[in-house]
Protein backbone atom coordinates (compact mmCIF):
# COMPACT_ATOMS: atom_id res chain seq x y z
CA UNK A 1 0.00 0.00 0.00
CA UNK A 2 1.00 3.62 -0.45
CA UNK A 3 -0.24 6.69 1.35
CA UNK A 4 -0.26 10.44 0.75
CA UNK A 5 0.50 12.65 3.75
CA UNK A 6 -2.66 14.64 4.64
CA UNK A 7 -2.32 18.39 4.28
CA UNK A 8 -3.31 18.86 7.93
CA UNK A 9 -0.15 17.07 9.03
CA UNK A 10 2.05 19.56 7.18
CA UNK A 11 0.03 22.41 8.73
CA UNK A 12 0.60 20.89 12.17
CA UNK A 13 4.34 20.78 11.57
CA UNK A 14 4.32 24.45 10.63
CA UNK A 15 2.22 25.52 13.62
CA UNK A 16 3.41 23.13 16.30
CA UNK A 17 7.05 22.60 15.34
CA UNK A 18 8.27 26.04 16.49
CA UNK A 19 6.22 25.74 19.69
CA UNK A 20 7.78 22.35 20.46
CA UNK A 21 11.24 23.82 19.88
CA UNK A 22 10.44 26.75 22.18
CA UNK A 23 9.17 24.39 24.88
CA UNK A 24 12.30 22.23 24.69
CA UNK A 25 14.35 25.40 24.96
CA UNK A 26 13.06 25.78 28.52
CA UNK A 27 14.86 22.63 29.67
CA UNK A 28 18.28 22.60 31.34
CA UNK A 29 21.17 22.53 28.85
CA UNK A 30 22.18 18.89 29.38
CA UNK A 31 18.64 17.55 29.09
CA UNK A 32 17.81 19.93 26.24
CA UNK A 33 20.66 18.51 24.15
CA UNK A 34 19.29 14.96 24.38
CA UNK A 35 15.67 15.98 23.80
CA UNK A 36 16.62 18.12 20.81
CA UNK A 37 18.60 15.24 19.31
CA UNK A 38 15.69 12.82 19.73
CA UNK A 39 13.19 15.30 18.27
CA UNK A 40 15.43 16.16 15.33
CA UNK A 41 15.66 19.78 16.43
CA UNK A 42 19.42 19.68 15.98
CA UNK A 43 18.94 19.52 12.22
CA UNK A 44 20.44 16.04 11.97
CA UNK A 45 17.36 13.86 11.65
CA UNK A 46 13.65 13.56 11.00
CA UNK A 47 11.09 15.19 13.24
CA UNK A 48 8.40 12.50 13.20
CA UNK A 49 5.06 12.24 11.44
CA UNK A 50 3.23 14.91 13.54
CA UNK A 51 0.03 12.86 13.41
CA UNK A 52 -0.95 13.48 17.01
CA UNK A 53 -0.42 17.26 16.86
CA UNK A 54 -2.48 17.36 13.66
CA UNK A 55 -5.31 15.51 15.42
CA UNK A 56 -5.13 17.86 18.42
CA UNK A 57 -5.38 20.93 16.15
CA UNK A 58 -8.30 19.36 14.30
CA UNK A 59 -10.13 18.68 17.56
CA UNK A 60 -9.89 22.37 18.44
CA UNK A 61 -11.33 23.20 15.00
CA UNK A 62 -14.10 20.64 15.57
CA UNK A 63 -15.15 22.78 18.53
CA UNK A 64 -15.25 25.89 16.34
CA UNK A 65 -11.92 27.35 17.47
CA UNK A 66 -9.08 28.60 15.30
CA UNK A 67 -6.25 26.05 14.84
CA UNK A 68 -3.71 28.16 16.73
CA UNK A 69 -5.82 27.84 19.90
CA UNK A 70 -5.09 24.13 19.83
CA UNK A 71 -1.30 24.58 19.75
CA UNK A 72 -0.66 24.16 23.52
CA UNK A 73 -2.63 20.90 23.56
CA UNK A 74 -0.90 19.71 20.40
CA UNK A 75 2.53 20.48 21.87
CA UNK A 76 1.67 18.62 25.08
CA UNK A 77 0.56 15.52 23.20
CA UNK A 78 3.68 15.55 21.02
CA UNK A 79 5.95 15.88 24.05
CA UNK A 80 4.25 12.95 25.79
CA UNK A 81 4.47 10.83 22.64
CA UNK A 82 8.20 11.48 22.49
CA UNK A 83 8.63 10.79 26.20
CA UNK A 84 7.22 7.34 25.49
CA UNK A 85 9.48 6.83 22.46
CA UNK A 86 12.63 7.73 24.40
CA UNK A 87 11.77 5.17 27.08
CA UNK A 88 10.49 2.56 24.61
CA UNK A 89 13.75 2.61 22.68
CA UNK A 90 15.66 1.80 25.86
CA UNK A 91 13.28 -0.95 26.99
CA UNK A 92 13.16 -2.53 23.54
CA UNK A 93 16.88 -2.14 22.90
CA UNK A 94 16.17 -0.33 19.62
CA UNK A 95 19.26 1.24 18.12
CA UNK A 96 17.68 3.17 15.25
CA UNK A 97 14.76 5.60 14.99
CA UNK A 98 13.90 8.02 12.21
CA UNK A 99 16.85 6.70 10.22
CA UNK A 100 19.55 7.52 12.76
CA UNK A 101 20.89 6.12 16.08
CA UNK A 102 18.49 6.30 19.00
CA UNK A 103 19.16 8.86 21.74
CA UNK A 104 20.22 6.32 24.35
CA UNK A 105 22.89 4.86 22.08
CA UNK A 106 24.38 8.33 21.54
CA UNK A 107 23.92 10.03 24.91
CA UNK A 108 23.58 7.07 27.28
CA UNK A 109 20.67 5.35 28.99
CA UNK A 110 20.51 7.67 31.98
CA UNK A 111 20.48 10.83 29.89
CA UNK A 112 17.73 9.46 27.62
CA UNK A 113 15.57 8.50 30.62
CA UNK A 114 15.95 11.99 32.08
CA UNK A 115 15.09 13.59 28.74
CA UNK A 116 11.91 11.51 28.56
CA UNK A 117 10.98 12.46 32.13
CA UNK A 118 11.55 16.12 31.31
CA UNK A 119 9.27 16.00 28.26
CA UNK A 120 6.49 14.43 30.33
CA UNK A 121 6.73 17.12 33.04
CA UNK A 122 6.97 19.86 30.42
CA UNK A 123 3.78 18.67 28.72
CA UNK A 124 1.76 19.04 31.90
CA UNK A 125 3.35 22.39 32.69
CA UNK A 126 2.26 23.77 29.30
CA UNK A 127 -1.37 22.75 29.84
CA UNK A 128 -1.50 24.00 33.42
CA UNK A 129 -0.23 27.44 32.37
CA UNK A 130 -3.87 27.96 31.33
CA UNK A 131 -5.43 28.86 34.67
CA UNK A 132 -8.99 28.32 33.38
CA UNK A 133 -10.87 25.11 34.16
CA UNK A 134 -10.30 23.73 30.67
CA UNK A 135 -6.52 23.77 31.25
CA UNK A 136 -6.97 21.49 34.25
CA UNK A 137 -9.33 19.18 32.34
CA UNK A 138 -6.92 18.96 29.44
CA UNK A 139 -4.10 18.09 31.87
CA UNK A 140 -6.25 15.40 33.48
CA UNK A 141 -7.10 13.98 30.04
CA UNK A 142 -3.40 13.75 29.27
CA UNK A 143 -2.58 12.20 32.66
CA UNK A 144 -5.22 9.51 32.19
CA UNK A 145 -3.80 8.69 28.76
CA UNK A 146 -0.25 8.48 30.16
CA UNK A 147 -1.33 6.10 32.91
CA UNK A 148 -2.94 3.83 30.31
CA UNK A 149 0.12 4.13 28.09
CA UNK A 150 2.34 3.02 30.98
CA UNK A 151 -0.02 0.14 31.78
CA UNK A 152 0.17 -0.97 28.15
CA UNK A 153 3.96 -0.74 28.12
CA UNK A 154 4.09 -2.73 31.34
CA UNK A 155 1.92 -5.45 29.83
CA UNK A 156 4.09 -5.47 26.71
CA UNK A 157 7.18 -6.08 28.84
CA UNK A 158 5.43 -8.78 30.86
CA UNK A 159 4.42 -10.59 27.66
CA UNK A 160 8.11 -11.14 26.87
CA UNK A 161 8.29 -13.56 29.80
CA UNK A 162 5.13 -15.48 28.88
CA UNK A 163 4.28 -18.04 26.24
CA UNK A 164 0.53 -18.05 26.93
CA UNK A 165 -0.46 -14.51 25.85
CA UNK A 166 -3.99 -14.44 24.43
CA UNK A 167 -5.13 -12.33 21.51
CA UNK A 168 -7.61 -10.49 23.77
CA UNK A 169 -4.78 -9.56 26.15
CA UNK A 170 -2.70 -8.35 23.24
CA UNK A 171 -5.56 -6.19 21.95
CA UNK A 172 -6.05 -4.68 25.41
CA UNK A 173 -2.34 -3.94 25.61
CA UNK A 174 -2.44 -2.19 22.22
CA UNK A 175 -5.47 -0.19 23.33
CA UNK A 176 -3.56 1.08 26.34
CA UNK A 177 -0.11 1.49 24.80
CA UNK A 178 -1.14 3.25 21.60
CA UNK A 179 -4.86 3.94 21.27
CA UNK A 180 -5.22 5.78 24.60
CA UNK A 181 -2.85 8.58 23.56
CA UNK A 182 -4.45 8.73 20.11
CA UNK A 183 -7.88 9.12 21.73
CA UNK A 184 -6.44 11.89 23.88
CA UNK A 185 -4.92 13.62 20.85
CA UNK A 186 -8.29 13.56 19.08
CA UNK A 187 -10.13 15.17 21.99
CA UNK A 188 -7.65 17.26 23.98
CA UNK A 189 -7.77 20.26 21.64
CA UNK A 190 -11.54 20.39 21.96
CA UNK A 191 -11.32 20.00 25.74
CA UNK A 192 -8.73 22.76 25.97
CA UNK A 193 -10.98 25.24 24.19
CA UNK A 194 -14.00 24.35 26.34
CA UNK A 195 -16.01 22.08 24.01
CA UNK A 196 -19.15 20.27 25.14
CA UNK A 197 -18.54 16.82 26.69
CA UNK A 198 -20.49 15.07 23.92
CA UNK A 199 -18.13 16.36 21.25
CA UNK A 200 -15.04 15.45 23.26
CA UNK A 201 -16.35 11.92 23.89
CA UNK A 202 -17.20 11.38 20.21
CA UNK A 203 -13.74 12.52 19.18
CA UNK A 204 -12.14 10.28 21.80
CA UNK A 205 -14.11 7.30 20.48
CA UNK A 206 -12.89 8.02 16.98
CA UNK A 207 -9.31 8.29 18.25
CA UNK A 208 -9.51 5.04 20.22
CA UNK A 209 -10.51 3.04 17.14
CA UNK A 210 -8.09 4.91 14.87
CA UNK A 211 -5.32 4.31 17.40
CA UNK A 212 -6.04 0.60 17.45
CA UNK A 213 -5.92 0.57 13.63
CA UNK A 214 -2.64 2.47 13.81
CA UNK A 215 -1.10 -0.14 16.13
CA UNK A 216 -2.31 -3.02 13.98
CA UNK A 217 -0.70 -1.38 10.95
CA UNK A 218 2.45 -0.64 12.94
CA UNK A 219 2.70 -4.31 13.90
CA UNK A 220 2.44 -5.29 10.24
CA UNK A 221 5.26 -2.86 9.50
CA UNK A 222 7.27 -4.35 12.37
CA UNK A 223 7.53 -7.60 10.39
CA UNK A 224 7.04 -6.73 6.73
CA UNK A 225 7.87 -3.01 6.67
CA UNK A 226 10.69 -1.71 4.51
CA UNK A 227 13.46 0.06 6.49
CA UNK A 228 12.99 3.22 4.42
CA UNK A 229 9.39 3.35 5.68
CA UNK A 230 9.86 2.25 9.29
CA UNK A 231 13.29 3.68 10.06
CA UNK A 232 14.13 0.30 11.64
CA UNK A 233 15.75 -2.90 10.33
CA UNK A 234 13.49 -5.30 8.42
CA UNK A 235 11.61 -7.82 10.61
CA UNK A 236 12.68 -5.88 13.71
CA UNK A 237 9.76 -7.14 15.84
CA UNK A 238 10.48 -10.77 15.03
CA UNK A 239 14.16 -10.23 15.78
CA UNK A 240 13.14 -8.97 19.24
CA UNK A 241 10.58 -11.81 19.61
CA UNK A 242 7.87 -9.23 20.34
CA UNK A 243 4.38 -10.53 21.09
CA UNK A 244 2.89 -8.24 18.44
CA UNK A 245 -0.67 -8.68 17.21
CA UNK A 246 0.17 -10.65 14.03
CA UNK A 247 2.49 -12.94 16.00
CA UNK A 248 -0.03 -13.62 18.76
CA UNK A 249 -2.79 -14.17 16.20
CA UNK A 250 -0.55 -16.76 14.54
CA UNK A 251 0.54 -18.38 17.81
CA UNK A 252 -3.07 -18.79 18.98
CA UNK A 253 -4.39 -19.98 15.60
CA UNK A 254 -4.19 -23.67 16.48
CA UNK A 255 -2.48 -24.30 13.14
CA UNK A 256 0.63 -26.32 12.33
CA UNK A 257 2.33 -23.12 11.18
CA UNK A 258 1.51 -21.50 14.52
CA UNK A 259 3.05 -24.40 16.42
CA UNK A 260 6.15 -24.27 14.25
CA UNK A 261 6.41 -20.53 14.87
CA UNK A 262 6.22 -21.10 18.63
CA UNK A 263 9.10 -23.55 18.41
CA UNK A 264 11.16 -21.12 16.33
CA UNK A 265 10.65 -18.23 18.77
CA UNK A 266 11.43 -20.46 21.78
CA UNK A 267 14.82 -21.56 20.50
CA UNK A 268 17.84 -20.08 22.33
CA UNK A 269 20.25 -17.61 20.83
CA UNK A 270 19.80 -14.88 18.24
CA UNK A 271 17.58 -15.58 15.27
CA UNK A 272 19.43 -15.68 11.95
CA UNK A 273 18.23 -13.90 8.84
CA UNK A 274 16.98 -17.26 7.55
CA UNK A 275 15.11 -17.78 10.84
CA UNK A 276 13.51 -14.34 10.52
CA UNK A 277 12.41 -14.98 6.94
CA UNK A 278 10.96 -18.33 7.99
CA UNK A 279 9.23 -16.72 10.97
CA UNK A 280 7.56 -14.08 8.78
CA UNK A 281 6.39 -16.80 6.41
CA UNK A 282 4.97 -18.85 9.31
CA UNK A 283 3.07 -15.84 10.70
CA UNK A 284 1.48 -15.40 7.27
CA UNK A 285 0.71 -19.11 6.83
CA UNK A 286 -0.92 -19.22 10.27
CA UNK A 287 -3.23 -16.36 9.32
CA UNK A 288 -1.59 -13.72 11.51
CA UNK A 289 -1.08 -11.23 8.71
CA UNK A 290 -4.58 -11.56 7.24
CA UNK A 291 -6.21 -11.34 10.68
CA UNK A 292 -4.29 -8.15 11.44
CA UNK A 293 -5.19 -6.56 8.10
CA UNK A 294 -8.88 -7.41 8.56
CA UNK A 295 -8.93 -6.16 12.15
CA UNK A 296 -7.30 -2.89 11.07
CA UNK A 297 -10.05 -2.44 8.47
CA UNK A 298 -12.73 -3.15 11.10
CA UNK A 299 -11.21 -0.64 13.52
CA UNK A 300 -11.02 1.96 10.78
CA UNK A 301 -14.71 1.40 9.99
CA UNK A 302 -15.58 1.81 13.68
CA UNK A 303 -13.57 5.04 13.79
CA UNK A 304 -15.45 6.40 10.79
CA UNK A 305 -18.77 5.48 12.44
CA UNK A 306 -17.84 7.51 15.53
CA UNK A 307 -16.81 10.38 13.29
CA UNK A 308 -20.08 10.36 11.37
CA UNK A 309 -22.10 10.34 14.59
CA UNK A 310 -20.28 13.36 16.06
CA UNK A 311 -21.30 16.87 15.07
CA UNK A 312 -18.54 19.06 13.58
CA UNK A 313 -17.88 21.09 10.40
CA UNK A 314 -17.74 18.93 7.27
CA UNK A 315 -14.23 20.02 6.32
CA UNK A 316 -12.91 19.03 9.74
CA UNK A 317 -14.64 15.64 9.53
CA UNK A 318 -13.05 15.07 6.12
CA UNK A 319 -9.59 15.86 7.49
CA UNK A 320 -10.06 13.47 10.42
CA UNK A 321 -11.13 10.76 7.97
CA UNK A 322 -8.12 11.50 5.76
CA UNK A 323 -5.69 11.02 8.64
CA UNK A 324 -7.41 7.78 9.66
CA UNK A 325 -7.02 6.48 6.12
CA UNK A 326 -3.40 7.58 6.02
CA UNK A 327 -2.34 5.77 9.19
CA UNK A 328 -3.68 2.45 7.89
CA UNK A 329 -2.31 2.85 4.36
CA UNK A 330 1.41 3.02 5.09
CA UNK A 331 3.56 0.76 2.92
CA UNK A 332 4.94 -2.65 3.89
Amino acid sequence: MTAVMPAGVETARDLVGPAVAAAVGRLSPEVRTVAAYHLGLDGGGGTGKALRPALALLSARAAGAAPDRGVPAAVAVELVHNFSLLHDDIMDGDTERRHRPTAWTVHGVGAAILAGDALLALAQDILLEDSAAQGVWAARCLSAAVLRLIAGQGADLAFEQRDDVTLAECQTMAGDKTAALMACACSIGAIHVGAAPGLAMGLAGFGAHAGQAFQLTDDLLGIWGAPEVTGKPVRADLRARKKSLPVVAALTSGSAAGEELAGLLAQPGELTEDDLARGARLVEEAGGKSWTENEAADQLAAAEKCLNETGMPDDVRAEFAGIAEFITARQW
